[in-house]
């Protein structure tokens, strides 16, 4: 039984406070290998590069990884690479989502794996700017890129927000996001959009089929604390 009682919520961005569909994943695997071609010079055609980003994905859970990995690319390169084509118009926000986050009694921060520029531009686009203004966080603020290598980025994001992780809900898409942040003693809320809900992961201590299902259901689990 997942612990909801916390003070503090912190967010994943990228497909859990926004849908990435389908089809703009497709878009994100093109930039990855636009990026990879144009701006880091590796020697492939568009299709051959475009295969290796899902082979990456697969594989590593990222996109770019196989870059670094099989062509001797830096994660700082490749992550600031891809980031600069990143497109950010096709994003469709979700109705009524702000409305729904202002009426939740935490504290509510933002953890994302894009640039912090992409990130303001993304919230901007999405109309959540102004409610997470000064609390939205890059993973380049901690000087990686990555967050799920180890714990350290999740403890200095905890330390730099002034907060103890066991009084934090950590809320992403991505199951191998949520190993380190529950290493250090966060619930953690895997967010997933088709059937794979990694429930079954040790790690993982709650799964919600879209981040609109979490939303409705968490004022009732805060009842729940209430009447503990």
């Amino acid at each position: 039984m997942a612990d909801f009682c916390k003070k503090n919520i912190i967010w994943d961005l990228d497909n859990t406070l926004y849908r990435i569909t389908p089809e703009f994943a497709d878009m994100l695997d093109e930039a990855t290998a636009l990026a990879a071609i144009h701006d880091l010079g590796i020697k492939l055609s568009f299709d051959e590069a475009k295969a290796k980003v899902k082979q990456s994905y697969m594989t590593y859970r990222d996109g770019g990884e196989i870059f670094v990995r099989e062509y001797g690319i830096s994660p700082k390169d490749m992550f600031f690479a891809y980031h600069k084509r990143k497109p950010i118009a096709p994003i469709v926000p979700y109705e009524g989502i702000l409305e729904k986050l202002e009426k939740l009694p935490c504290r509510q921060y933002i953890f994302s794996t894009s640039t912090r520029d992409v990130c303001e531009k993304i919230l901007k686009h999405i109309g959540l700017y102004d409610f997470f203004k000064g609390k939205f966080f890059s993973v380049e603020d901690f000087g990686t890129y990555k967050k799920n290598e180890n714990a350290d980025v999740y403890i200095k994001l905890c330390q730099k927000i002034n907060v103890d992780p066991k009084d934090c809900i950590f809320v992403d898409d991505s199951y191998s996001n949520l190993e380190f942040a529950k290493q250090i003693g966060m619930t953690t809320v895997r967010i997933y959009y088709n059937q794979n809900s990694a429930k079954d992961k040790t790690y993982i201590d709650a799964a919600y089929k879209g981040v609109q299902s979490f939303l409705d259901d968490f004022p009732r689990q805060l009842q729940k604390c209430a009447n503990i």
